[in-house]
């Protein structure tokens, strides 16, 4: 009987029914967790904020810097294991932590060879030796696991000729010493830290005929010109004489034979000998006590007064040394390299806390964990941070009081300081899931560089939540200022939009946040306390990369007290969760209307005529940028609409994917095919003068000297179609996503 067949039906959908609460219960995780918030808490954010202590994290630097950690040393391996012990805790621990190991080719000094720089007689005396250590000011520069200065993946060789003073290195440079009649040829160059990049300096050098080059640190740079031992440190935060920097001299990032592929044990390597951006020959760092000596008997021409240093003397440009100094005419200086290449395994460490209700979304806070020698700023003032962070969420997690509405990953990168190995071989490896998951991504390397205010750099959609939470934490010091009104004494701009307002940096490829941006093309920033550019020249802090960089430096000269640190913490922490609690992500893509909209005048006012004469109309571009603010207005109007209502969770996740993806849409990886992971159009390398977007500006320098319908003016109107292509695609990611 039909209703007996309807009965059945009924009971059998009761018995299902209850079949799936049953499995429904006992699928739910048990735990303390509490039930799945849908938007920020502001009660547990002030919470986080409250219980990051400073004493902790002077502790946890103290622990880090106790001994020199390289990458893939023995010590860099028990931080892996600190690392993981610290966030498997039971009481303060995250959801899971794991290790994941690349195989990757390192550079390393030869143990039973040291690199030397000396000065020979024209009949094969030695005059003169430079230091092949830093003296050994405070008991930690002498150890066993110092690493002596050398130039990592700089060739082996043993080149010897007359010496030249070529300022910082730069193309420039060297064609200046051309200009002045001198011949490069089997010269060996004496040229100082900045202005070009470290291995550009020999990439340069080798053009014009030089066989090695050394590269010091210029005290004018670094020390205000300070110079003297008892000016410097351990009496104060300056370089002392024999300090010297050490540093890769790899021109690209990642693992050098396998770009574009995870580093793993399987993966197709390259040949060695046939990798490119290496330094091309020998190439050794020294410190300015020893440069002092090679430099001040120089003799030949007056260098230029801008390429005057503080050592003391006047600086000349050679070649070879005077025959009234220290030493003997026609003597000339030795470059002895013996660095080796090896594979190694490094590691990064994962921490993990998983989301409540979108868990496959990731916001990611990452610092690298290897030094070159004790690295108590860079990289362990970062890592102090970010195992307090940590900490503080972990034990809300333990305790039950708090889940995160997306996943939170903590990430301690491996090898960064041989060429940002760690992180860009994790993005290569998690390419597609990254591009498709990742919210943000936080860096945190070197948390403080000293005790003034807020740097931060970051793309423009992050600077609304940057801002947001420094408003909310107090700056360190008496003043009562927030972390924001500090900030605004220091670096500041007028903007168009909201009037004057903290400066935010551009990011470049300085840190770990290079391959997240460029190479995936998420929203990525760098958040750090620095010092006072008006009481300093200094072009980073001065120990960097020296066997000087100590926890007794950071707790004496850059953060007694460490109040600074504290406040990156609390800063940082309070984006993250930001990022990963609120129920519309706090991106603000409008504000990338600002940037294209300079971007967009500059060409106007800088190239429009240039490219006119060519052929080349600004219109499509003017209309994509208009494209992309009425987009963006239009997004900003929709979340209004959808923040007053209660708004269906699935709308919520088609906004949110739209603030988060609009980063990708600047991305094209046939842009740039000479400039390796840069794929976003916005943010390459810029070489050209103006100011405008890269690829434009570089391919409009090169072509000013061509004559019209060269390969060059090609080049142009491919990178000015590439621009107004990748602003119309940001533009169509903005609309309604029913919008096709």
């Amino acid at each position: 009987m039909k209703w007996t067949k309807w009965l059945g039906v009924g009971v059998g959908a009761v018995a299902l029914l209850g079949l799936g609460i049953i499995l429904g219960h006992f699928a739910i995780p048990k735990g303390t967790d509490p039930p799945a918030h849908q938007d920020l808490d502001m009660e547990v954010l002030n919470t986080v904020m409250g219980q990051l202590e400073a004493s902790r994290i002077r502790e946890n630097l103290r622990e880090l810097a106790r001994e020199p950690h390289l990458a893939t040393s023995p010590q860099d391996e028990e931080l892996v294991q600190l690392l993981l012990q610290r966030w498997r805790d039971p009481a303060s621990g995250l959801d899971a932590a794991e290790v994941s190991t690349y195989e990757v080719l390192l550079s390393f000094p030869s143990p039973g060879k040291p690199n030397r720089v000396t000065v020979v007689s024209p009949t094969g005396n030695i005059l003169f030796s430079c230091r092949q250590t830093e003296e050994n000011l405070t008991g930690e520069q002498g150890g066993p696991d110092v690493v002596p200065p050398y130039a990592a993946y700089a060739p082996p060789g043993t080149p010897q000729g007359l010496l030249v003073y070529a300022n910082r290195g730069t193309e420039d440079d060297f064609r200046a010493l051309q200009s002045q009649g001198i011949n490069l040829n089997g010269t060996i160059a004496l040229t100082r830290y900045g202005g070009a990049g470290r291995g550009a300096k020999a990439l340069n050098a080798a053009k014009h005929g030089v066989t090695g080059v050394l590269v010091y640190t210029d005290p004018a740079d670094i020390n205000d010109g300070q110079s003297l031992p008892n000016e410097t440190f351990p009496y104060s935060w300056g370089l002392p004489p024999s300090g010297v920097e050490r540093g890769s001299y790899y021109e690209y990032f990642g693992d050098s034979l396998t770009p574009y592929l995870p580093a793993k044990h399987s993966s197709f390597r390259l040949d060695p000998a046939t990798v490119s951006g290496f330094p091309p020959i020998p190439t050794q760092p020294i410190g300015f006590e020893d440069a002092k000596s090679l430099l001040c008997n120089l003799q030949g021409t007056l260098a230029p007064t801008a390429w005057q240093g503080a050592l003391g003397c006047d600086y000349r440009l050679g070649p070879g040394f005077r025959p009234d100094g220290h030493f003997q005419a026609n003597s000339q200086v030795n470059v002895s390299v013996y660095n080796r290449l090896e594979l190694r395994n490094s590691s990064n460490v994962l921490g993990i806390i998983r989301g409540s209700v979108e868990p496959d979304r990731y916001v990611m806070y990452g610092n690298h964990r290897d030094s070159w020698v004790h690295g108590a700023v860079d990289p362990s003032s970062g890592t102090a941070v970010l195992l307090e962070l940590s900490r503080v969420l972990g034990t809300l997690l333990k305790k039950g009081t708090w889940r995160p509405r997306r996943s939170i990953v903590f990430a301690s990168w491996g090898a960064k300081e041989f060429g940002l190995i760690g992180s860009t071989e994790f993005t290569e490896e998690f390419f597609s899931k990254l591009q498709e998951r990742a919210v943000a991504y936080i860096n945190v390397d070197i948390a403080v560089f000293a005790n003034a205010t807020l740097r931060a750099q970051g793309t423009p959609p992050v600077q609304s939540v940057i801002f947001s939470s420094a408003k909310q934490v107090p700056a360190p010091g008496p003043r009562g200022l927030s972390i924001y009104d500090n900030w605004i004494r220091y670096f500041n701009r007028s903007s168009s939009v909201y009037g004057l307002i903290p400066s935010l940096g551009s990011l470049g490829a300085g840190s770990d946040y290079a391959p997240f941006l460029h190479f995936l093309g998420i929203s990525s920033m760098d958040i750090a306390y620095t010092y006072d550019r008006s009481k300093t020249s200094a072009r980073i802090y001065p120990t960097y990369h020296t066997a000087f960089d100590t926890f007794g430096y950071v707790d004496k000269f850059l953060d007694p007290g460490f109040s600074s640190h504290q406040a990156v913490a609390q800063t940082a922490g309070n984006v993250l969760l930001r990022l990963s609690d609120s129920l519309f992500l706090p991106l603000n893509v409008s504000d990338y209307s600002e940037t294209l909209r300079t971007f967009l005048q500059a060409a106007q006012k800088d190239l429009g005529t240039l490219l006119e004469q060519h052929s080349i109309s600004l219109g499509p571009l003017v209309n994509a940028v208009q494209k992309f603010e009425d987009a963006s207005a239009a997004l900003n109007q929709r979340m209004l609409a959808l923040q007053k209502g209660n708004p269906d969770p699935l709308q919520v996740r088609m906004l949110n994917d739209q603030l988060m993806l609009l980063e990708r849409s600047f991305l094209n990886p046939r842009a740039f095919p000479e400039e390796r992971y840069y794929n976003h159009v916005l943010w390459a390398p810029r070489t050209g003068s103006v100011a405008t977007f890269p690829g434009l500006a570089n391919a409009c320098s090169k072509a000013m000297a061509t004559a019209p319908g060269s390969t060059a003016w090609a080049e142009v109107a491919r990178q000015f179609s590439i621009v107004v292509a990748a602003l119309e695609g940001a533009a169509a990611t903005l609309r309604p996503v029913g919008d096709l």
